[in-house]
């Protein structure tokens, strides 16, 4: 270990002295990269989130490409073999242009001979094996009700746009009209005959089954959506669909389906009624743009372009298509990504940081006890409750203590449709084999390399994959009030995910149960209430006055207050009663502080800051970092804010919940 003083974790020369932290703390630490900085022709917003992921990208095909690809058609036996193999059959352009749509031609003539109901569901769930989107959405995880069992969640599905509000919301009108455009375009690129019709029929249908989806608030509450039905109660539910044909024609066991969640039932219910003879030709026009839809990103170039133009372009604002070697990595890693990680973490995680991150961990998790003990809002039963479930709490870190078999997956350098669908049948077998055996706490659901964290309420854990172990979030070398203030907020964040609105319906052991009191509940929701009506007077730049939906963006902004309220605690508990250094002239509040700004630099252009603002559960960057710490008594005293300060807040209206 080095005695070197510890680095304050600050570029002093990054700060914007004409932006004052007590009015805007978001362009005092970013205001200069903002103006200086143009955001990538591929991307529709840059930033700390996104450099590292481009540098994990970069280290991923260093990986890839270590391993000459077997050649085309001799079989991939090793895991660096199939890894190749699979970012080869990727980069075959030439391959890719000469086959043009013809990979898809067999699958759109099934549709075109589709002559009833039954063939219809027949093939849909023949496709839906091979990794396109069914009538419904479906995966497996543990179950809310009984954690130490899979389950299967269906759940509603069959749009082509974001979400439901596409299609009725005025401000959505302009990208109906592209979307319809660019369905015939497709289709034509496709060889689809009479490609206007057909659009007409796919955008028609997709608008009625929109209109029986839920909305994204709704589609967000645990309680709304846990809905146990058995196989009989699922086709009782849902008549117009042969349930046991179904899923005999996708080769997934009956067995699976004794028990389901079916997650908004009214809109399986929906989109079932749907499926009558009436419908058959909309619905032959529904599956031949879902096959073109499906299948653009394998096909040639052109076809893969004319994908991008409308949902990147259109939809997100970025102007260019990324980099066919990314897009490739991106492909790799969808199919092997835990084979890729493994490598990843041998050359680059420090093994060292584990360490460190096991004891900011601690540290934060002593810092919620110590909140929780004294919180005033709550009765003593319902906090015994808190923290017997914050005991339970299971960190991972870095990578994942076993990994995934990719032993049954086959792929082939000269073939990527083929690829696709082998992959897609190979984790759709691996899924269902989930089925009545034990549940696996050690899985991870993002791999080592992914710039991200999560919590999993069923499995009650926190998790922190190996690359966003890096600067702005985490450096070894820097002071603690650098390290709390960045990586120890997002700790307190995925924290506090167990303490939002929907985790905390969950206990310690995962299990959806009741364990507050209705004080209770109601104390912490007149809380939560307060932070919804704060959000909802927030409108982002570039969004032309529409506003942030503070009931969609509760549980992230439950999960940011609370992380970086505890991150602070947990940092003074960290010094031990000693004082906080003064480093580069800034002190540990500071430091702290700046950390947790320089965290969240992006810029968005403008279509996909309104995107995000419709579908993201996530508020924008410059609200997670402003509006949170307009709450914080512990910011107000590093700044000395003062009323007339644009960040400043009277003591009676600031939230803290946890």
């Amino acid at each position: 270990m080095s005695n070197a003083a510890p680095a304050s974790g600050i570029d002093l020369a990054e700060l914007d002295p004409e932006t004052r932290p007590q009015d805007d703390l978001y362009r005092h630490v970013n205001g200069r990269w903002i103006d200086r900085t143009e955001i990538p022709g591929d991307k529709a917003r840059y930033g700390s989130f996104a450099v590292l992921a481009e540098n994990a990208e970069a280290a991923v095909r260093d990986i890839i490409t270590h391993t000459d690809a077997p050649a085309p058609g001799s079989g991939a036996h090793t895991e660096a073999d199939k890894v190749a193999a699979l970012y080869a059959s990727f980069m075959d352009t030439a391959r890719a242009d000469e086959l043009g749509a013809a990979p898809i031609a067999a699958d759109l003539g099934r549709v075109r001979a589709v002559a009833s109901i039954d063939e219809l569901t027949a093939l849909v769930a023949d496709l839906e094996r091979q990794g396109l989107g069914g009538f419904f959405g479906m995966f497996i995880d543990n179950d809310p009700g009984n954690p130490d069992r899979y389950i299967v969640f269906v759940m509603q599905s069959g749009i082509g746009l974001p979400d439901e509000s596409y299609y009725r919301e005025e401000q959505f009108e302009e990208i109906r009209g592209q979307y319809r455009a660019h369905i015939e375009r497709m289709l034509g690129l496709a060889g689809v005959a009479n490609a206007e019709r057909v659009a007409e029929l796919a955008y028609g249908l997709e608008q009625r089954i929109a209109a029986t989806h839920w909305d994204k608030v709704a589609s967000r509450d645990i309680q709304k959506m846990y809905n146990l039905r058995t196989f009989a109660e699922l086709q009782e539910l849902t008549p117009e669909l042969g349930w046991s044909a179904y899923l005999t024609a996708m080769g997934a066991p009956e067995s699976a389906f004794a028990e389901v969640v079916a997650a908004q039932p009214d809109a399986l219910a929906g989109i079932a009624s749907l499926l009558v003879e009436s419908e058959l030709e909309a619905w032959r026009a529904w599956l031949t743009w879902a096959v073109v839809r499906g299948s653009a990103a394998l096909l040639s170039q052109e076809i893969s372009r004319a994908n991008f133009d409308f949902y990147g372009t259109a939809l997100t604002g970025a102007p260019e298509q990324r980099d066919r070697w990314r897009r490739g990595v991106s492909f790799v890693e969808g199919a092997m990504g835990e084979a890729v990680g493994r490598l990843y973490v041998e050359r680059h995680f420090d093994e060292n940081s584990k360490g460190a991150m096991d004891e900011l961990v601690g540290h934060l998790i002593e810092a919620y006890r110590d909140s929780i003990t004294s919180l005033a809002w709550m009765s003593p039963e319902t906090r015994e409750r808190a923290l017997e479930k914050l005991d339970k709490f299971t960190p991972k870190i870095g990578y994942p203590v076993k990994w995934r078999d990719y032993s049954a997956l086959a792929a082939d350098a000269g073939d990527l449709f083929g690829n696709s669908r082998r992959v897609a049948e190979y984790e759709f077998a691996r899924e269902f084999a989930k089925m009545g055996k034990p549940i696996d706490r050690d899985e991870w659901f993002m791999t080592p390399q992914t710039v991200n964290a999560y919590y999993n309420p069923g499995f009650n854990e926190i998790v922190f994959p190996a690359a966003i172990l890096q600067p702005p979030f985490f450096d070894a070398t820097w002071d603690a009030a650098t390290n709390f203030g960045a990586i120890g907020a997002v700790i307190g964040h995925e924290i506090g995910h167990g303490f939002d609105d929907q985790g905390s319906r969950y206990d310690g052991d995962g299990k959806l149960v009741d364990w507050w009191s209705e004080e209770d509940r109601a104390a912490f929701e007149k809380l939560t209430g307060a932070l919804i009506s704060q959000y909802n007077e927030l409108s982002p730049e570039g969004a032309d006055g529409q506003t942030v939906n503070g009931e969609l963006t509760i549980g992230e902004n439950i999960g940011d207050l609370s992380g970086l309220e505890i991150a602070w605690k947990a940092y003074l508990r960290s010094l031990a009663g000693a004082e906080s250094p003064v480093i580069d002239g800034l002190t540990g509040a500071e430091r702290f502080f700046l950390a947790w700004s320089q965290a969240w630099q992006q810029k968005s252009r403008p279509e996909e800051t309104k995107r995000l603002l419709s579908i993201d559960p996530h508020s924008p960057n410059e609200f997670r970092c402003n509006q949170i710490v307009k709450n914080l008594k512990a910011f107000h005293e590093a700044f000395a804010t003062v009323p007339g300060d644009a960040l400043w807040m009277d003591e009676a209206e600031r939230v803290s919940i946890w």
